[in-house]
């Protein structure tokens, strides 16, 4: 027994061994294997660097073309998505009950008057019982009155009498005019359910939210809806503009929408309300935006950044900030104009913000820009 464990511990020893050994040679090999292909760049030009095709340097260069983003009139803002309120019913019930069918799935599109459940009520039972009653005694008070008129007519009642008849009729005319009142602003059928309730859309949009289970029971002061009809092709984006921006943007300006879900794409909208005070802790003031969805890519509570922009016509080439170099009073991107071939190029800003710069001059749409290592591009050159 000793044995087999003295020959397992060696041979655990023999293996690490070995690992090590292997993983010793291999990171030996691949720095002596980057030592010896790496070469000095050449300089074709003042400005400009030229490396092997196959030159290791540029594998920690990031190189991307550029896109031309609509003129900023400020730095992209922080907002976030909601629903268009003009387009979006929150659902309660008007009547307790208890929850026995639910037809109506999140994600279905639905017209008004499509159920949404059932719910197995007392008091739909009672307004619909009330309904009957009010009927009937319409009925009764309609048929005493006309036979009070005719006994008036052959002198065998008095005025009064009919007088008093009649008005009796026409009170429990406007009782079940008001019971039937009560069943439409329901939704009710006249031919009664058996106090079974049908709780329907007062809107055609599609269901968003959800909050009822069938089984669970149904109060009228809950605090959440039950459902969430909306349209989601029309959204509203809220965002927080700094006080120090507010003369720089108005009603109608055209914005464009990022979010993080989408990082290579843009939604259009325009700004339709600007909030009429101040947040006096944050010092912002809330803008409302709205934007057309009409693939339904952005859904109520994303986290959103919004510019607004100078026209839809007017566009600046935008790159990332790790993109630049400054030296002095100017500042430097390093495009690839060949393959292998970077060269360094002066450009003008236009609008800097914490991610992204707008240029100016220097720069076109579809020219390749190194995004990343621009400074150890920059280095190359000083030292060539």
């Amino acid at each position: 027994m000793k044995l087999n464990r003295k020959m397992a511990g060696a041979l655990l020893l023999l293996l690490a061994g070995l690992g090590y050994w292997g993983w010793h040679s291999m990171q030996h090999a691949a720095h002596q294997a980057v030592q010896g292909e790496a070469q000095p760049a050449q300089r074709v030009a003042s400005d400009t660097l030229k490396f092997a095709a196959d030159a290791p340097q540029l594998l920690f260069l990031q190189i991307q073309p550029v896109k031309a983003y609509p003129e900023p009139l400020v730095e992209a803002l922080n907002a976030r998505v909601t629903y268009d309120d003009n387009r979006t019913a929150r659902v309660f019930s008007p009547l307790a009950g208890r929850v026995v069918h639910i037809p109506a799935e999140v994600g279905r599109q639905v017209k008004a008057g499509d159920p949404l459940l059932v719910l197995d009520s007392p008091d739909f039972a009672m307004v619909e019982a009330d309904r009957s009653k009010a009927d009937a005694d319409e009925e009764r008070k309609k048929t005493a009155y006309e036979r009070a008129r005719q006994l008036y007519e052959i002198k065998g009642l008095a005025r009064k009498d009919v007088e008093g008849a009649e008005a009796d009729w026409h009170q429990a005319e406007a009782e079940a005019q008001r019971a039937r009142a009560r069943l439409k602003n329901l939704s009710a059928s006249k031919d009664g359910s058996g106090g079974q309730f049908v709780l329907r859309a007062p809107v055609a949009g599609y269901i968003t939210e959800r909050q009822v289970s069938v089984g669970s029971e149904v109060r009228t002061d809950s605090a959440s809806p039950l459902f969430v009809i909306s349209d989601p092709r029309h959204l509203w984006v809220l965002v927080d503009l700094p006080e120090r921006q507010l003369g720089k943007v108005q009603v109608g300006h055209p914005v464009t929408l990022e979010v993080d879900a989408y990082p290579d794409e843009t939604f259009p909208g325009r700004i339709t309300v600007i909030g009429g005070a101040l947040d006096p802790l944050t010092r912002r003031v809330q803008v409302r935006c709205e934007v057309d969805n009409p693939a339904m890519k952005l859904k109520p509570e994303m986290f959103a950044r919004v510019t607004p922009v100078a026209s839809k016509q007017s566009a600046l080439p935008r790159v990332p900030n790790t993109a630049l170099v400054t030296q002095g009073l100017y500042t430097f991107v390093f495009v690839e104009i060949a393959p292998g071939e970077l060269q360094r190029r002066k450009v003008t800003l236009d609008l800097q913000g914490s991610q992204y710069t707008y240029i100016r001059e220097g720069l076109k749409a579809g020219e390749r820009v190194v995004s990343s290592g621009a400074l150890l591009l920059n280095s190359e050159l000083a030292g060539v």
